[in-house]
C-alpha cells in the first residue's frame, strides 16, 4: 500500500518512513501542505498520515483539498494539536482517524493496518 507522510519535522518523517517501509508499505514524504497536494495529484496514496501544523497550507487546508479529489485516500491525522475542537474539525473534514503526538509505535502501526484493511 502507498502511504504519504506529511510533517514538517524531520524527526517525525524519517522514523515514520523507516517503520512504514519495514511494515511493507511504499512511502512518500512531504514537508509542506503544497508538497502533499503535489504528491496527491501525481500518485494518489491509499493513506495520508497528516500533521495539522504545517508551514503554508496547514493540515486542515490539505484535508479540505483531499475532499475534492476523485481518488480520495484515507487520512490519519497525527498531530500535537490534541484539543477536542481540532479532532472534531479534522473528522468533519473527512479524517478517518486522529492520533496525538507523542504516539506509541505499535499503536500507530495498528491504526495504519486497521485503516488500510
Amino acid at each position: 500500500m502507498r502511504i504519504l507522510v506529511v510533517d514538517d519535522e524531520k524527526s517525525i518523517l524519517i522514523p515514520l518512513e523507516f517503520l512504514l517501509k519495514k511494515a511493507g508499505h511504499e512511502v512518500a514524504l512531504a514537508r509542506t501542505g503544497e508538497e502533499a497536494l503535489a504528491h496527491l495529484e501525481a500518485l494518489p496514496p491509499d493513506l495520508v498520515v497528516l500533521d495539522l501544523m504545517l508551514p503554508g497550507l496547514d493540515g486542515f487546508d490539505v484535508l479540505e483539498r483531499i475532499q475534492g479529489l476523485a481518488q480520495r485516500p484515507k487520512v490519519l491525522v497525527l498531530t500535537a494539536r490534541n484539543r477536542e475542537a481540532d479532532q472534531a474539525k479534522a473528522k468533519a473534514l473527512g479524517a478517518e482517524a486522529f492520533m496525538a503526538k507523542p504516539f506509541g509505535i505499535q499503536e500507530l502501526l495498528d491504526k495504519v493496518a486497521e485503516l488500510l484493511g
